[in-house]
């Protein structure tokens, strides 16, 4: 047994099992600023696995924010991602930076990205490629400087993905992140 600690949980494998190679993989993913996306099933370690690669990662010394996509309330969550101003909608009595910001210059971890409305899901591909968001009821976007980890429990294919609520964030992520890691491509 092999043991790969940083300021997290212990990861255990074997040496030469899938374990082993998946961590070669997160090692390498770590030293890029790409966005990843992790899929798995409940209790196999999706989000030690993100903490792993964030620790790793040069963003380590910076803010590490998670939220689980699936225990905030649609409505509620577009504020609590990107932020709003101050009477930007009933209850609104003082702005909030929104997660995205809170995590500016670190990682922003989302769980259950599967569950995210598709109009939510276009708004954080805007967030991906422009590295920009637009509190709700402001004028301006701001810049922000997040690598995004995500992590779902749906199983994604090429084929599901035609019909599944993760196509255009998990198309964005695959084809950015295999191409940086392993050198095959911008």
């Amino acid at each position: 047994m092999v043991a790969m600690t940083a300021a997290r949980p212990t990861i255990l494998f074997s040496p030469g099992s899938p374990m082993e190679e998946l961590l070669r993989v997160t090692t390498r993913l770590a030293k890029t600023d790409s966005t990843v996306l992790i899929t798995g099933e409940t209790g196999t370690g999706k989000e030690v696995l993100a903490r792993h690669i964030h620790d790793l990662s040069p963003r380590r010394n910076a803010p590490l924010v998670a939220v689980n996509c699936a225990a905030l309330p649609e409505a509620m969550l577009e504020a609590m991602l990107f932020g709003h101003e101050r009477g930007a909608f009933t209850g609104a009595a003082t702005s909030a930076r929104g997660l995205f910001r809170a995590a500016h210059g670190g990682t922003l971890l989302l769980d259950e990205i599967a569950e995210l409305p598709l109009a939510l899901q276009a708004k954080l591909l805007r967030a991906l490629q422009e590295r920009e968001v637009l509190p709700i009821g402001a004028v301006r976007p701001e810049k922000v400087n997040v690598r995004i980890i995500a992590f779902t429990i749906a199983i994604v294919s090429n084929e599901s993905t035609q019909s599944s609520k993760l196509s255009p964030v998990r198309l964005m992520i695959e084809e950015r992140d295999y191409a940086k890691a392993y050198g095959e491509g911008r």
